[in-house]
């Protein structure tokens, strides 16, 4: 069986979604890749969550060409691909349906950082991607969906926000690993859900300063964090 510690990595990020409560059936999937070798393992195409197995996941090339696997890769692929290809520091892609995060998608409507939690994981706010054209949905649509992402990104580091809302449909998340993926898409539904009681209680609510910003997600990440303990 090829690549089966990644394999096991994938299908723990699945299962990760469900316990966070971030999918219903067979909603959502998660993927990884072995940029070494340039292959792609992912859920397959609708098989319930509580029937996955290391074996169930599909090992595909970046050209979506299926490497291993009897079943149909997730319908998601060409989008996870087009990351993957586009973002070269990224080793993990998780798409989800989750309630609060899918709702600012519906909204069309970037997720503000109102507040140092958000701030801790994003550099800026969870962008929304345009509308894909009626063209785009009716040629290569999972294809095009990852386009629209990468194109929304063209002036944003996706090292530095690791997710984005796909407009009128739902958000998609990255990291280093599948696992990293899988946890954006946890946070990424709380800073959603605080983000609408936020604004339930004060539609006039501003965005925290940059320098505040900017403080909680540096002491986090980069070379100057300092935030948990030395790695040994």
């Amino acid at each position: 069986m090829l690549l089966p510690d990644l394999r096991q990595q994938v299908l723990d990020a699945n299962l990760e979604l469900v316990r966070r409560g971030l999918v219903l059936y067979t909603f959502g999937n998660a993927s990884g890749i072995n940029r070494e070798q340039g292959l792609v393992a992912i859920k397959p195409s609708g098989v319930p969550y509580e029937e996955l197995k290391p074996a169930h996941i599909v090992i595909t090339d970046l050209a979506g060409k299926i490497v291993e696997g009897d079943l149909r890769p997730s319908s998601d692929l060409d989008t996870h691909l087009e990351l993957y290809r586009t973002f070269p520091n990224i080793g993990g892609v998780v798409h989800t349906h989750s309630e609060f995060a899918t709702a600012w998608a519906q909204a069309r409507t970037p997720i503000p950082c109102f507040g140092t939690t958000h701030a801790d994981y994003f550099s800026g706010p969870v962008p929304v991607t345009e509308e894909l054209t009626t063209e785009e949905i009716s040629h290569d649509y999972e294809l095009n969906t990852g386009r629209v992402i990468c194109r929304r990104f063209a002036k944003i580091s996706p090292d530095e926000i690791g997710a984005v809302l796909v407009a009128g449909h739902a958000p998609f998340t990255w990291g280093k690993t599948a696992a990293d993926a899988a946890h954006n898409a946890v946070v990424l539904e709380y800073v959603a859900k605080m983000a609408y009681y936020t604004v339930g209680i004060n539609a006039q609510s501003a965005p925290i300063s940059r320098a505040l910003h900017d403080k909680h997600f540096f002491r986090k990440h980069g070379s100057s964090a300092y935030y948990g303990q030395e790695k040994k």
